[in-house]
């Protein structure tokens, strides 16, 4: 059986990375057509939230891969605080403007689902308060890349500040069970029958969710080959200087 590690190099990981991102990006693109037609014109509105109901369709997934993009990244930058491997780490960096965005559009659509429900665009509610500071700390993160000139340094650091910023991650996701107070409601995808959402909601938004799951992965995919072009192309310049 073949090690995992193998996917380290970055020849083999090329070689894997352009099979798979035709399958990961046609299964996105089917997933999200599926699901966001499904959820936005054939499920009813609800009998207290309206059509308002149905941002669910777009706010729940970008949430909960705002989130999971993080603690990805937080994984690859502990495989590279550890192993060395220089494409665990550019996956880390590829994937913070995708994780950013997604949570650009769960703040978004959140102060449009909040403001008819709530009476308020924003709240200072602790899930919302969590997610706010998670997107600085995407921003510190991309910002941290960019100001560091050697690229080990830079991983370094950004690695140190994923590893931190994990911690309002959590917050994020779990921000209810710790603080049994505010505006956010609970869980809408849940094990628990009486907690989760009618079944007419739950299954457009469970094929949405695997869309917005699958995009993620073609994104990153996408951009880790980018990440990988431009390190050989450094590099190759810096020899083209040195001869």
């Amino acid at each position: 059986m073949s090690s995992l590690w193998e996917y380290a190099n970055p020849r083999k990981f090329m070689a894997t990375s352009a099979f798979l991102l035709p399958w990961t990006a046609g299964i996105a693109a089917l997933c999200l057509v599926t699901g966001l037609v499904w959820g936005f014109f054939f499920t009813p509105d609800d009998f207290r939230q309206g059509s308002t109901v149905k941002i669910i369709y777009v706010h729940v997934p970008a949430a909960i891969m705002a989130v999971n993009a993080w603690f990805m990244m937080l994984v690859t930058s502990i495989i590279w605080v550890i192993r060395r491997h220089h494409v665990s780490v550019l996956a880390a960096k590829a994937a913070a403007p995708v994780g950013v965005v997604f949570t650009v559009i769960a703040l978004a659509t959140g102060a449009l689902w909040g403001q008819p429900m709530w009476g308020t665009w924003w709240e200072w509610d602790p899930r919302l308060t969590s997610f706010l500071i998670l997107f600085l700390f995407y921003l510190g993160y991309m910002a941290l890349w960019e100001a560091i000139e050697n690229p080990d340094s830079a991983a370094d650091l950004t690695s140190v500040l994923c590893l931190v910023g994990s911690v309002f991650a959590v917050i994020s996701r779990y921000a209810l069970l710790f603080w049994n107070q505010g505006l956010h409601q609970g869980a809408t995808l849940s094990l628990d029958a009486e907690q989760n959402i009618s079944n007419v909601y739950w299954y457009p938004l469970v094929i949405t969710l695997a869309g917005f799951g699958f995009l993620f992965i073609a994104l990153v995919l996408y951009r880790t080959r980018t990440e990988i072009r431009a390190r050989r192309l450094k590099a190759l310049i810096a020899q083209e200087r040195m001869a």
